[in-house]
């Protein structure tokens, strides 16, 4: 007999949680925008759950100008106060500028002729990481690679870019397959 498969466990009791995991966690990201979307996002969800941040996910979009990095990157003072008070978004500045910021070092590594996702795929070989996770306690928050990463990233310029929410990107871009082998949405 066929056992039932569950999904995830983190993302249960929430459509917007459940509709998140089904369509895009764990996903490969291969187009930039997506990608830098995806990384601006991760950084405001430093310290904060991600349910948070989804919940606020297309005020965001519209006061990062839909996440185009040049429009993000060319963000004026006047746009940063008004984020500040935009009660739709989490309204840390450090966070804000951070955006800019990473918007910034994104428009280099295109000058320099590469891309977010290029730069990221780059570190698993092109090809996700397939784990085989059998239980949520055995996802890991942070691994050497992510480490690595944001090691990599921070000497670039790169701002809220710790391991955590650099595992955090990798896994919801699909970077890694951390979807447990009972999810029906685990694939190999």
């Amino acid at each position: 007999m066929e056992s039932v498969k569950e999904r995830c466990g983190w993302c249960s009791g929430s459509k917007l949680y459940e509709n998140y995991h089904d369509n895009e966690w764990g996903r490969p990201v291969r187009e930039e925008q997506k990608m830098f979307e995806f990384l601006l996002l991760e950084t405001f969800q430093a310290g904060l759950s991600w349910i948070t941040v989804l919940k606020k996910r297309e005020a965001f979009r519209a006061v990062f100008h839909q996440f185009d990095v040049l429009s993000v990157a060319n963000m004026s003072e006047n746009e940063i106060a008004a984020a500040l008070n935009n009660k739709g978004i989490i309204r840390h500045e450090a966070k804000i500028r951070a955006a800019i910021a990473n918007a910034k070092c994104v428009l280099s590594l295109h000058a320099s002729g590469t891309s977010l996702v290029d730069f990221f795929w780059s570190y698993v070989d092109h090809a996700p990481i397939q784990n085989t996770w059998k239980h949520l306690d055995e996802v890991p928050a942070v691994t050497e690679l992510a480490t690595q990463l944001s090691k990599d990233l921070k000497a670039l310029g790169f701002k809220f870019i710790g391991p955590t929410v650099i595992y955090a990107h990798m896994q919801a871009t699909g970077m890694v397959n951390d979807h447990l082998t009972s999810c029906p949405f685990y694939t190999v």
